[in-house]
């Protein structure tokens, strides 16, 4: 099973007032585990920056006028995406900005029953406790002590971690554990010597006065 968690940052909160997105991240799971296949670009808005969204972000214009703009990314990020379902933390936000990018472009929207909303998880999961991302990952004793900023890949990053344990989370007897350097930790195991399995001459001449009593064995029987 194929999902992709997704994140992007913006210029500020409604695509129908003019603002873009700057950042898309994305990590790609294969049943629930996370693969070294990633999706990330920064994204040139077109347009400048808002210091209230500067602030979240560190993103600044003169940045972002060095990368290239969503038509120029649109269809890798397509191709990367395909149709696996999309987990996002509030889906609605991200889902109607890259909606708004592709209208803009001519393209077919992102149908929001691709998507899964980790907020929503959350919020049924643990009812009236906060739902933020920082508040799951404290919950969850994931490290996100990075976190200085928002940034698309790092919230990727550390929501594929929150969306693992909202879903019933690692099952740490199933996995190998890793050492220092990086391989696979092997398990050593005692070696026994074999055990004698012959048996005794007490117990053969036993055997064979058993035979004795056997009346008209098959075995002396002529064929």
């Amino acid at each position: 099973m194929r999902e992709i968690v997704l994140d992007t940052e913006t210029t500020g909160f409604d695509p129908n007032e003019g603002d873009r997105i700057v950042e898309i991240g994305c990590i790609e799971l294969i049943n629930h585990i996370p693969t070294e296949n990633v999706f990330h670009r920064y994204i040139n808005p077109e347009r400048d920056m808002p210091e209230s969204a500067f602030k979240v972000h560190g993103l600044s214009e003169e940045f972002l006028r060095g990368h290239k703009v969503i038509a120029e990314e649109i269809d890798e990020f397509l191709e990367f995406i395909g149709d696996s379902k999309l987990v996002i933390h509030n889906a609605q936000f991200d889902m109607k900005f890259l909606n708004a990018e592709l209208i803009r472009l001519n393209r077919p929207a992102l149908p929001m029953t691709q998507s899964i909303d980790t907020v929503s998880m959350a919020r049924r999961k643990f009812p009236g406790a906060q739902a933020n991302l920082d508040a799951l990952c404290r919950r969850f004793g994931i490290d996100n002590s990075a976190r200085t900023k928002h940034g698309a890949l790092l919230d990727a990053e550390l929501l594929a971690e929150v969306y693992l344990e909202l879903i019933g989370g690692r099952q740490h007897g199933l996995s190998l554990e890793e050492d220092n350097s990086g391989m696979a930790a092997t398990v050593s195991l005692e070696v026994r010597p074999p055990r004698p399995h012959e048996a005794s001459e007490a117990e053969r001449a036993a055997h064979a006065a058993f035979l004795e009593t056997i009346t008209d064995p098959l075995w002396r029987r002529s064929s």
